[in-house]
């Protein structure tokens, strides 16, 4: 036997954290936020609860890194769907369609991860943030914008005020009412993205399971097990 090559504990590593927000973004779904332990989250990532600490500084920011994951590869996989396209429009409405659907189909988790933003340590910056962000910068500037850096927190603004509007208990509005308003200011044709009520369902969307989302499988190779051959 010989030890694991640097390369292949570098590669668990990165596997024990996709678990963990993989984990999170289920159990928030299904209990919300405070039901949900950080004890609980490392049982259903089969991890060590000494790791979550590792990784994240608690709870919150584990559960907005995980929310932003799933907002990043979501919106992603809209952009990038087939029939795949360059044109400004089409991706900034796949965009808002794809921010507007997790309201729609996630609204435990999505009303806990806008709750948690407004509550103790706020918006925290982390890399699956930063994806997220990047994406949208891009959205932006494809859709025409000549200064991003003023535009796109405008943008992140609205959305943000879009899902909160959805997702306030007791009176929310309508998803395809917040949509026709995000339209109109982005001056997008109704019949972009995946309009509401037309039975459309897009290639690569749709799929409620999320570990494609999530790099979780067993590392290959010949020294992932620690033996020599």
């Amino acid at each position: 036997m010989s030890p694991r090559s640097a390369s292949v504990n570098e590669e668990l590593r990165r596997r024990s954290r996709e678990r963990l927000l993989q984990a999170a973004v289920e159990l928030v779904s299904e209990r919300g936020y405070e039901a949900t332990t950080l004890g609980d989250i490392a049982d259903r990532a089969g991890s060590a609860r000494g790791l979550v600490s590792y990784y994240f500084p608690g709870k919150r920011r584990l559960v907005q890194s995980a929310v932003h994951r799933l907002m990043h590869r979501t919106l992603e996989e809209a952009l990038e769907r087939e029939p795949r396209t360059e044109d400004g429009a089409e991706r900034m409405a796949r965009a808002i369609d794809a921010i507007l659907g997790l309201a729609r189909d996630r609204p435990v988790l999505m009303r806990q991860h806008m709750a948690g933003i407004l509550l103790g340590e706020g918006f925290q910056q982390c890399p699956e943030q930063q994806r997220l962000a990047q994406l949208l910068r891009d959205t932006m500037a494809r859709h025409g914008s000549q200064d991003v850096d003023a535009d796109y927190p405008m943008m992140r603004a609205l959305l943000m005020g879009a899902v909160f509007a959805a997702l306030v208990p007791g009176v929310p509005m309508p998803v395809p009412v917040l949509r026709a308003e995000l339209f109109k200011r982005y001056r997008l044709d109704w019949d972009l993205g995946v309009p509401p009520n037309t039975g459309r369902v897009p290639d690569g969307t749709g799929d409620t399971d999320l570990s494609r989302f999530f790099a979780t499988g067993a590392v290959s190779g010949p020294s992932a097990d620690g033996q020599s051959k």
